[in-house]
């Protein structure tokens, strides 16, 4: 199973000034433990076969002639590496002219030669003194036995991997106003490359780092950079070989600076090419343009990699505590004031909401809450709504009267019992039986009191639903799926207790911090079967739809990156690979899926709700899929998977 991933390598040897045979060796060790870490992309610095801080020892030509000498070498001795492309810095004499390029070679092959567009002349640089600007279009130069062409408008394309698309520029060229990488993206490059020579001085490094993990972002792309390091003359300047690999705004990897190492990462190419498919403002450069530029086809080694990429169980919830209340704060004002606008549009002056001491409907209330106190409205004109039936337990029954309380609301109890019993009495349901009826009977009952009680109110039902639920449809139609506004439609189950817990951490009520614990601490539950005789719930979501971690992460690689099955599956198997094995993680993808595609019908007529992250369930937004389409095809990748892991269910 390859889905698009692909090692690359960025490695700064330690060189020796002007001494190219030395360098070279560096140069082929480097290659060789690449290889064997299986890269199939290697990044080295700019001019590192002479290095970079020659100065005027670039006009002698002895060391043109060795630099050239040592290309060679280089391209003949990788030739046993198969499929590995290599990109490497040296000064090249073109028509009497000196260039700054890189030589791009393969399997034995020189490939072509980049020139480097932007020289510095300022500072500690002066470039110009030996070298001229590299040109766009391509010529044909002749290196040993190899014609081979040069310019800046130049790709390197796989024949065996189409989305491997590479470009490449130098140094200077990326923190200039107008890079030649964004050329070679447009163009279809999927993969940029830089060989550098940055030196370091106090706060350049961060700099760097933002540069090019913001390239990488905006161009949608990987981004290899290798920078010179030890070795280089420190006579005036010294270099840190700070070498780095992004992947759309994200660093895969990142060298200590001052450490000359070697760093690797698997990128997603398949994920790439999904953002650019899916970002219509990533707009490919015209036909007439295409001309402009010249492609090399390469071929590669396709292997099935030991990922060493790193996969977040939780993919909406940050890692570390300190990110983690920052993006809890934004989400919680994201919602706050959709609702804040939603009740201001209205002139509505009053809010219901149905709280039943579980997880979703207490974010729903902290949510209404606090966009009361933003319109100024005082929290009295929220109407809390406890609708104990046939599942209520008394914990959760506390939970929902002490949040009310303690947070200045208004609290309303109607039992629903007997509403529900004349409703089974009306439609000749046996109360015994505890079937969808009896379940879905009582969600029901609880939407229309809610709703009566907004009109009573001059109000408005504020919907708690999350997008895990609507994702699975675990939702009654025209039961608790029905609101005036669903503040929770675009928050995941795994962040709806981040989000409460968040509140709960920043309360300074104690009797509601204690609450807040205890609903947290509460399993998930529709509380719609009788309690076990204990008084405990006896109807935990997560026994019958599975674990939420899981979906959440299901749903998350879906709906943004249009993931494979198979190539989910084994992105989940590495993240959850402690706590769930391979059987587990089939049975509730195969559910996942499938109520997915069934349960569309319910998402395609959902209340407004504010979109707080990039995957939403809107069909107004994100998500525009018939409700009739099929999984047939995602089904049988399914039986596929089951197959070729000897599965059983």
């Amino acid at each position: 199973m390859r889905h698009g991933y692909i090692r690359l390598a960025a490695a700064t040897p330690k060189i020796k000034v002007a001494d190219c045979k030395y360098n070279t060796k560096q140069i082929l060790k480097l290659a060789k433990k690449a290889y064997d870490e299986d890269a199939r992309v290697l990044v080295l610095p700019e001019l590192c076969i002479t290095g970079y801080t020659c100065n005027d020892l670039f006009l002698q030509s002895t060391l043109i002639s060795s630099a050239k000498e040592s290309l060679i070498k280089i391209v003949k001795e990788t030739s046993c590496y198969k499929g590995m492309i290599l990109f490497v810095g040296l000064p090249l004499i073109y028509r009497c002219k000196l260039y700054n390029v890189i030589a791009v070679m393969c399997d034995g092959q020189l490939l072509g030669f980049i020139p480097k567009r932007n020289l510095p002349n300022y500072g500690e640089f002066y470039e110009k003194r030996y070298f001229v600007s590299g040109f766009e279009e391509c010529v044909d130069i002749q290196v040993a036995d190899w014609t081979v062409p040069m310019g800046m408008n130049l790709l390197f394309e796989c024949s065996n991997m189409p989305s491997l698309v590479i470009g490449a520029e130098v140094c200077e060229d990326l923190w200039s106003p107008k890079p030649p990488s964004i050329e070679h993206a447009l163009h279809g490059a999927t993969v940029l490359v830089n060989c550098s020579a940055s030196n370091e001085v106090v706060g350049k490094s961060e700099y760097r780092y933002d540069l090019v993990k913001g390239q990488s972002a905006r161009l949608i792309s990987a981004y290899v950079y290798s920078s010179a390091g030890e070795g280089e003359s420190t006579q005036d300047i010294v270099f840190s070989g700070n070498n780095m690999i992004c992947e759309n705004g994200s660093v895969l990897a990142s060298g200590q600076l001052f450490m000359n190492k070697c760093i690797y990462a698997d990128i997603d190419l398949e994920r790439l090419q999904s953002e650019r498919c899916r970002m219509n403002t990533f707009d490919m450069d015209e036909l007439e343009s295409e001309r402009s530029y010249t492609r090399v086809k390469f071929c590669t080694q396709i292997k099935d990699l030991k990922l060493i990429r790193y996969f977040d169980k939780a993919p909406f919830v940050p890692s570390d505590k300190h990110s983690r209340d920052e993006r809890c704060e934004e989400i919680l004002n994201i919602q706050t004031y959709g609702l804040k606008k939603r009740l201001e549009h209205t002139a509505c002056q009053s809010a219901v909401v149905g709280i039943s001491g579980g997880l979703d409907s207490t974010l729903a209330l902290i949510v209404t809450v606090r966009a009361f106190d933003k319109c100024g409205i005082s929290r009295d004109k929220i109407t809390c709504v406890t609708m104990p039936c046939f599942g209520t337990t008394d914990r959760t029954y506390r939970n929902a009267v002490t949040l009310t309380r303690q947070l200045g609301c208004t609290l309303r109890e109607i039992n629903i019992k007997e509403a529900v019993k004349q409703h089974f009495k009306d439609i000749g349901h046996d109360e015994a039986i505890h079937d969808t009826t009896y379940e879905n009977s009582q969600a029901r009952e609880r939407t229309q009191v809610l709703m009566d009680i907004a009109n009573q109110t001059g109000g408005m039902v504020i919907g708690t639903g999350d997008m895990s639920e609507l994702a699975l449809g675990w939702a009654t139609y025209n039961g608790d799926h029905m609101s005036m506004y669903g503040v929770n439609a675009s928050v995941p189950k795994t962040l709806v207790r981040h989000l409460v817990r968040y509140y709960a951490d920043s309360s300074q009520d104690t009797l509601l911090t204690q609450a807040l614990y205890d609903i947290l601490d509460t399993p998930v539950s529709p509380e719609l079967l009788p309690p076990q005789e204990d008084g405990n719930i006896a109807q935990k979501t997560e026994d019958i739809v599975g674990p939420y971690e899981l979906h959440d992460f299901f749903m998350y690689h879906i709906l943004r990156f249009g993931v494979s099955m198979q190539k989910l599956f084994r992105i989940a198997n590495i993240a959850f690979d402690k706590e769930y094995d391979k059987e587990t993680i089939y049975k509730w993808l195969k559910i996942f899926v499938r109520r997915f595609f069934l349960q569309q019908f319910k998402r395609s007529c959902l209340p407004d709700g504010p979109k707080v992250g990039s995957v939403a369930l809107s069909p107004r937004g994100d998500l525009r899929m018939p409700s009739d389409a099929s999984a047939l095809l995602w089904m049988h990748e399914l039986d596929y998977i089951k197959e070729t892991n000897n599965l059983e269910e």
